[in-house]
């Protein structure tokens, strides 16, 4: 029997939580009303952090546009076609920031994890702890065989967390991608775990 027929049938038909915990986060699919306005207030408080690395925060969304592009994920959820989770703090029920397992190929399968984080919580070893959790419940319970972690190669803050998890650093792809700002060309790290 090959590799392909041994797989899973149709992803639409695995169990996927809502909900993941660690042992100080809560990890949560983007499915309440109100989403938009905790997330979109993390954007307008980490604005000139996440402006440098991200095209969606080259300029402020509104809470409108941010509750839509939640349900838009809550929907690919469902669809299977990403992942993503909204990152709590367990205790203060603070807003961490934001952790996904995206670029889905199921034929492999691989993902991809991307990540961004609320500047106020920086420091306190959260995105690494969700991150850690994401890429185990891929790698065990959804049964990616690789999941990577790509990000530009002067992120450092973005890159200390692929190593800080044990992620093989695969190389540099040198003019592989546009600054978020999109004025220049940017080198693109990959790491990857697999199973």
């Amino acid at each position: 029997m090959n590799f392909r027929e041994e797989k899973s049938n149709d992803p639409l038909l695995l169990d996927v939580p809502l909900q993941l915990e660690t042992e100080r986060l809560i990890l949560r699919a983007p499915h309440q009303t109100g989403d938009g306005k905790i997330v979109n207030q993390a954007i307008r408080d980490s604005f000139n952090e996440l402006k440098a690395w991200l095209p969606f925060a080259q300029k402020l969304p509104t809470v409108e546009e941010t509750e839509i592009n939640l349900r838009l994920a809550h929907i690919n959820f469902l669809k299977r076609k990403s992942f993503r989770f909204l990152i709590f703090n367990k205790d203060t029920k603070g807003f961490i920031g934001i952790t996904s397992l995206q670029g889905i190929d199921w034929d492999i399968p691989k993902c991809e994890i991307g990540y961004w984080g609320n500047t106020t919580f920086s420091g306190n070893g959260y995105m690494v702890e969700a991150v850690k959790k994401l890429a185990d419940f891929g790698l065990n319970n959804i049964k990616f065989r690789r999941i990577e972690i790509r990000c530009e190669s002067t992120n450092l803050k973005s890159r200390a967390i692929p190593e800080k998890l044990g992620f093989v650093f695969e190389g540099t792809l040198r003019n592989d991608d546009l600054s978020a700002d999109g004025s220049k060309l940017t080198d693109t790290c990959f790491y990857s775990i697999i199973k």
